[in-house]
């Protein structure tokens, strides 16, 4: 199920939407079989210049599609959709898979680890297609893991630009850690929530 984007950016502030490339810790976003090495960082950018990749984007090396990019944030966030815009003739990721707060993921533990949310990609050149996710699972991110096993044929993968959707919390990480350590839990504030979402839609 794909949601398109169906109004105007004019009528909806989608840049507000789409603002979590500001809580990204981007001098430490790696990424592992890229071509050319720091390109990663290049794919996050506003939504406004999400088609604007001024020639910069992560490509795999030659012959292996498969990608892995880390992303770390500046503060506990909740992600809510995922934009990927991947590269033209085949280029284009086939498939994504998510995995949260798990560092040093390499292409043996992504292959072996069940993630958190899978999804079949299209091919999304112009940023119009949102991925959502399973909203109660992607609650207090602080690192994001996303696995791209394939492609559409092509020998290697392009993405332009990774898009997150989604609400920053106001405390930073390590704020947040001493006051989970300083409060007792309350059961009753652990309720847990159904979840929502998992399909795809437009933006």
């Amino acid at each position: 199920m794909a949601c398109v984007h169906d109004h105007s950016c004019e009528d909806h502030d989608c840049s507000t939407n789409w603002s979590l490339y500001k809580h990204i810790d981007l001098p430490k976003v790696s990424a592992l079989n890229e071509a050319i090495q720091g390109s990663a960082k290049s794919v996050f950018r506003s939504w406004e210049q999400r088609l604007n990749s001024a020639g910069a984007f992560l490509e795999s090396n030659d012959g292996d599609p498969e990608l892995i990019v880390f992303i770390p944030f500046t503060s506990d966030v909740k992600i809510k959709g995922i934009s990927i815009v991947g590269g033209a003739d085949g280029t284009s990721p086939s498939k994504m898979r998510a995995f949260i707060n798990r560092e040093g993921i390499d292409f043996s533990d992504a292959q072996s680890m069940q993630a958190v949310q899978e999804w079949d990609l299209a091919e999304n050149l112009q940023g119009a297609l949102e991925y959502q996710t399973r909203y109660s699972k992607f609650q207090s991110v602080g690192n994001l893991t996303l696995h791209f096993p394939d492609n559409f044929g092509a020998d290697t993968s392009q993405i332009h630009y990774i898009g997150l959707k989604g609400e920053a919390t106001q405390l930073k990480r390590d704020f947040a850690v001493n006051i989970v350590y300083e409060l007792m839990p309350n059961p009753s504030e652990h309720k847990t929530h159904a979840e929502t979402g998992g399909g795809v839609s437009e933006v």
